[in-house]
């Protein structure tokens, strides 16, 4: 994947080229936090319309590949990008996530509208949580 983010894609999130296709997502995903590797775990396993290639958040890989790109917010945050440089983070990244898989997408549909946005806020939310739980009883670990 050539994606590069540019200086027209904005500081904001959900940011980028607009009605491009997606054809494959990059997840940026932290090894060092046990919810990530479980979730990443998860996302491997389904049935994907939409390649995901997950790639350490603040590796060098993920530097080289996206240098545009806030490494520091993403590492706080669940970021995935397009291989259009579209941009998604915190729950717009789940949802785009969902969407990719065969099995999600309606869902990830019924999650990105007004009434579903709370949804699926309240469900990073969770995670997010979780993630913080998780880490501190096993001594730091996560960054998200």
């Amino acid at each position: 994947m050539s994606a590069r983010l540019t200086a027209a894609d904005g500081p904001g999130p959900d940011r980028g080229a607009g009605d491009a296709p997606v054809r494959r997502l990059t997840v940026l995903s932290d090894p060092h936090c046990p919810l990530c590797r479980h979730l990443r775990g998860w996302l491997e396993r389904q049935r994907q319309l939409v390649p995901l290639e997950f790639v350490d958040v603040d590796s060098p890989a993920a530097r080289s590949r996206f240098p545009l790109l806030d490494h520091r917010r993403a590492q706080a945050e669940i970021t995935v990008i397009g291989d259009g440089g579209q941009v998604y983070e915190g729950p717009a990244a789940w949802i785009a996530c969902l969407w990719a898989l065969d099995a999600y997408r309606a869902t990830a549909h019924r999650l990105s509208t007004p009434t579903g946005a709370p949804l699926a806020r309240a469900a990073v939310l969770a995670a997010a949580k979780g993630r913080g739980a998780l880490s501190r009883r096993r001594g730091g670990g996560g960054r998200r």
